[in-house]
């Protein structure tokens, strides 16, 4: 099973979209809560180059936000990442 990463806040509307398809897709994952925690934040962004949440990682590799997690899944790649 693929080890899932998504850095998060709880008030963004597009990272419960992608933990909810992640979910639905019967994946477990860690959500890295960034509200408030800069070295999180910052973390992230080392990791990922961009500012905005949710960043997604499966096995390290970066996914992308949410509409990259959205329009893996329409490829059909996702399903292939997360086995």
């Amino acid at each position: 099973m693929a080890h899932v990463e998504i850095y998060t806040k709880a008030t963004c509307p597009f990272c419960h979209r992608a933990t909810a398809l992640l979910g639905q897709k019967g994946v477990s994952f860690t959500e890295i809560a960034i509200d408030g925690d800069a070295e999180k934040r910052e973390q992230m962004i080392a990791r990922s180059g961009r500012t905005t949440v949710p960043q997604i990682f499966i096995d390290a590799q970066h996914i992308g936000g949410c509409d990259d997690l959205y329009a893996l899944d329409a490829s059909k790649g996702l399903d292939p990442l997360l086995a």
